[in-house]
């Protein structure tokens, strides 16, 4: 059996899956990850804890699945900076995670010296602390002698993948592919390699980086399994391949710790004027592929906050039946800006909010509003992707995946705010579906990304049910909560 294994390295969890060659999920093994908070904005986590949990996930997986995989692929939370030394492998500082947010006066200061626009071109991205550039820097700043080492080329900086990818091969492989590289502030998605102008830039010495190389072909051998790791991908561009989203005018939206809307442009490298970013897509052979892209900070994340700072509900499945228990939300409106505001605005000072509190107001209700602001973020995702590539190209319908897309509630809802069918596949695991895809695709157990296409298959469709004059007032109200949060 050509089994397949893949590594899902996320911002909650470590999950190992094996598939069968049909896309079948045969095994999944999942660890919890710890979350740091060491300061208000910002988010650690320990790169050792994820290489142990990533392992033991990796082994229990396997051994459920009761075979021998041919091939690895990884996939992983995408911008979370890790430094560790090349001789020991050691990290030198906890990972610095996509959602913290300590670099925000440093990136407002680069942006009132007018470099974003020239960022932005090289790059496709903005000048936010998400990215990995300003969190890279400031290890290098704060972490005592920490420069001088990266200069001389005893340090070795990644993304989360490239961490996995040096430890499963004993440290013989730092290599990232173009996906994760395009997300870092770095990387030319144009030229396809590392950027000179922007190392100046942020001050990062060349020699930290990894190689840069497509998401599917043998990246190096995972010594442990004695398997070739033959795909890498950023979560994102993985959920996008595992949905079959290859072509242009394709979408998708993974409904995770965040929520992230992407749209294939194939070839193209489509500029947004609607607060989108440019990315760079899964690549299989020489051909670029680009995405446009919407990301939301806080999707799924507000459940866990349901869970452990509201103590509403006692575990993350009992959202639904909470919410489900009120038929609205009762005028509440929750905009959970917990770590700023993401696209399309662009907000790293934004803080979250309950709106229209009243006397009557009860958990059930905040849990309904929390559940229904990770559908209008989404919604605003959408609305300025679809200004931004014009009404002949609009969006006709969305495919799903991520845990919260198992939320009947949450995706009628979805529907019912954009007006088209909200498509959930078979396999909502579609991030490490898309990592096992493209692995098997390096390792020569598919013949092409085409070949993968047909193996995605719907579950359900989700048809709007809500007229589009209440869907509007409804988004109208969710625009002016918004704009109460940033209000000076």
């Amino acid at each position: 059996m050509d089994a397949l294994l893949a590594l899902d390295q996320g911002t909650s969890s470590s999950r190992a899956l094996v598939f069968d060659r049909s896309g079948r999920l045969l095994a999944v093994a999942q660890r919890e990850l710890t979350q740091h908070f060491p300061q208000p904005g910002w988010v650690e986590h320990d790169a050792d804890e994820i290489w142990a949990d990533q392992i033991e996930c990796a082994r229990e997986a396997v051994a459920k699945a009761g075979v021998r995989p041919a091939a690895i692929g990884i996939t992983n939370q995408r911008e979370t900076v890790v430094l560790w030394d090349r001789r020991t492998g050691a990290p030198l500082h906890k990972a610095l995670v996509w959602q913290d947010r300590r670099t925000a006066d440093f990136c407002e200061a680069l942006k009132a010296q007018g470099l974003e626009p020239r960022v932005r071109a090289l790059t496709g991205l903005v000048l936010d602390p998400y990215f990995s550039a300003t969190k890279l820097r400031w290890l290098l700043d704060n972490v005592a002698g920490a420069r001088e080492r990266a200069a001389s080329g005893e340090l070795a900086f990644g993304t989360v993948d490239s961490w996995l990818l040096w430890k499963l091969t004993g440290g013989k492989v730092h290599a990232t592919d173009v996906s994760n590289a395009s997300r870092t502030l770095l990387f030319d998605i144009h030229r396809g390699d590392w950027s000179d102008e922007l190392l100046a830039l942020f001050d990062i010495p060349r020699a930290l980086l990894p190689e840069v190389r497509p998401s599917a072909g043998v990246f190096g051998r995972a010594e442990e399994f004695g398997v070739p790791i033959a795909g890498i991908a950023g979560d994102q561009q993985a959920a996008l391949f595992g949905q079959a989203a290859l072509s242009p005018g394709q979408a998708k939206n993974t409904y995770g710790t965040g929520c992230f809307l992407l749209m294939h442009t194939g070839a193209e490298a489509r500029t947004s004027t609607q607060g989108l970013v440019t990315t760079r897509a899964a690549q299989v052979g020489a051909q670029a592929q680009y995405a446009l892209e919407g990301s939301v900070f806080v999707g799924g994340a507000v459940v866990q906050w349901l869970r452990d700072g509201l103590k509403a509900i006692g575990g993350s499945g009992e959202v639904q039946a909470l919410a489900g228990s009120v038929p609205d939300a009762g005028g509440v409106m929750f905009v959970p800006a917990f770590a700023g505001l993401g696209a399309p605005y662009w907000r790293p000072d934004a803080r979250g909010a309950l709106l229209g509190l009243t006397r009557g107001t009860t958990q059930a209700h905040i849990a309904r509003a929390a559940l229904e602001s990770i559908a209008f973020q989404s919604a605003a995702v959408l609305a300025a992707m679809n200004a931004d590539v014009g009404e002949r190209e609009r969006l006709t319908e969305l495919r799903v995946d991520g845990g919260a897309s198992a939320n009947d509630l949450l995706m009628q809802f979805q529907a019912d705010l954009l007006g088209i069918p909200v498509l959930r596949p078979r396999v909502i695991e579609t991030t490490g579906l898309g990592a096992a895809l493209l692995a098997g695709i390096g390792a020569g157990v598919y013949g092409s990304a085409a070949e993968v296409g047909s193996i995605w298959q719907l579950d359900r469709a989700f048809e709007p049910r809500m007229s589009r004059d209440e869907a509007g007032a409804r988004l109208a109200q969710w625009d002016r909560a918004v704009r109460q949060v940033l209000a000076p």
